[in-house]
């Protein structure tokens, strides 16, 4: 391992444990969590009476996601020439640089100068927002959970609720702050009316309009938008232009693969049967029609996932719809909250994805925020195996072959000692004489034993041999021979 990879592995490192005593140490923050996430894995629970009919749609999402990827190439080409049929024009982005490139050209081109924004993951991944205020474009975030944030100047801490973090006094802070105008209060209806209010007028007079996408449908060249609060209907249907941001695994193959997924979705992310709006968007608007944008556009993001659909066992991280659930169920993610992992992808599935995505040698410490308690394989409503892949992403981090082809960073995290002791346990256990002297001279030797052990005693009691071995004390009650 280089030098200089060895000090980028121990700056994020200290940059992670720096973020996670903060979070620890932020006890409303916790409350808010748990509060929020017992109240969602509830409502799942709700929606998931019969266990079997859960299992056989498990088994035909991650059927259809599985299949989806496996003809992806062949699924993008015939998604591209659907949508140009339709009229929606398709560009392709290999990276966040590109994408944001790609999108600010269309504004720029179109004279646009004020932006309303659906909820959209992967413009977080290419950090769209910062980029294109940068460059004069003025960006609204038009989701709720989103504007809160926007106006708190954070990222989402959270995938499906980016605002699960804070509480109504927290927002309404944030309204006083930054609408004096509006009287204050903590009544969440009529937070919820005046964000509602405010964000009309921007509705009514942004020049475009970006959302993000949940399927691509091959088949018919339709674009799906999951959501809530009718947001994404109106960012994509009152201003003049629409583009939508996407990564390249979200295509499926036909229309009829939608339902399960959407049905599964739903009630994993949130709890709900279905959610309030489902949009599906196949053309700009038609002579003779009243409404509807001018122009659509699709932006097709592949960023690492051409690299991880190579790989026989990642692959299977491309499956994700995004519900969250695994997020919702992870006992380290509400102890912690979604910030403490410095990426875009939090929780179970950011351990998996952020890796692959940015590196093991920038994000790999990461996989150490794992329990292996399996909870979010379990729930995972595509049977993305998370556990497996988290603990194939922690080997390729210490792998003994850092020069080797694999996963960015492969081996970034090995250390000589921790190597080397691993070595000698495996020596010591593998020959029947040397661990019998081994072990004898432990029990003699116990009182020598230090009182700290690295990070494993900051919490715990220091482990001491037992005065006598187990097979010692076997032997002197009459058991099994040398």
């Amino acid at each position: 391992m280089s030098t200089t990879s060895s000090s980028t592995s121990q700056d994020q490192s200290r940059a992670f444990h720096a973020r996670i005593d903060d979070a620890l140490h932020n006890d409303q923050m916790r409350t808010n969590f748990r509060r929020a996430l017992t109240g969602i894995m509830a409502h799942r629970a709700k929606q998931f009476p019969d266990d079997a009919q859960l299992q056989a749609l498990r088994d035909q999402a991650r059927a259809v996601r599985a299949n989806s990827l496996v003809r992806q190439p062949e699924l993008l080409e015939q998604l591209e020439r659907k949508l140009t049929e339709n009229g929606i024009q398709v560009h392709w982005a290999e990276n966040p640089q590109q994408a944001n490139s790609i999108i600010r050209g269309i504004l720029q081109a179109a004279g646009a100068k004020t932006v309303v924004k659906g909820k959209s993951m992967v413009s977080e991944e290419t950090e769209l927002n910062h980029d294109l205020e940068q460059h004069g474009i003025e960006v609204i975030e038009s989701d709720l959970g989103e504007y809160i944030i926007q106006l708190a100047e954070e990222p989402p801490s959270h995938i499906v609720a980016p605002a699960i973090h804070k509480n109504r006094r927290d927002v309404a802070e944030l309204f006083k702050r930054f609408h004096p105008e509006i009287p204050y209060t903590e009544d969440i209806n009529e937070l919820t009316n005046s964000a509602r209010e405010i964000l009309r007028h921007r509705f009514a007079t942004a020049d475009a309009g970006i959302s993000g996408v949940n399927f691509a449908v091959a088949e018919t060249g339709t674009l799906c938008l999951v959501e809530n609060e009718g947001n994404g209907r109106l960012s994509t249907t009152a201003p003049r232009i629409h583009i939508a941001i996407t990564g390249i695994e979200k295509v499926v193959e036909k229309l009829a693969d939608v339902p399960p997924l959407l049905e599964i979705l739903t009630k994993s992310a949130t709890g709900q049967p279905i959610t309030t709006y489902f949009n599906m968007i196949s053309r700009p608007r038609q002579p003779g029609e009243l409404d509807g944008p001018e122009a659509v556009h699709l932006v097709l993001l592949d960023n690492g996932r051409s690299r991880i659909r190579v790989d026989a066992e990642l692959l299977d991280t491309l499956r994700c719809i995004r519900c969250g659930a695994c997020i919702n169920h992870c006992p380290v993610y509400v102890q912690l909250g979604g910030h403490a992992y410095g990426t875009v992808y939090p929780g179970p599935i950011g351990l998996a994805l952020e890796p692959q995505r940015i590196g093991l040698d920038k994000v790999g410490t990461l996989t150490s925020a794992c329990t292996m308690c399996g909870a979010c394989g379990e729930v995972c409503p595509v049977r993305i195996p998370l556990p497996k892949l988290i603990n194939r992403l922690r080997a390729e981090a210490v792998d003994g072959h850092p020069g080797q082809a694999g996963l960015p960073g492969h081996g970034s995290l090995r250390k000589s000692t921790e190597a080397t002791t691993w070595k000698l346990w495996r020596l010591l256990y593998s020959r029947p004489g040397l661990y019998r002297l081994f072990a004898a001279s432990a029990t003699r030797l116990r009182a020598l034993t230090p009182s700290k052990l690295g990070g494993w005693t900051r919490y715990r009691s220091t482990p001491k041999p037992a005065p006598r071995s187990l097979r010692e004390l076997a032997k002197k009650e009459g058991f099994g021979n040398d």
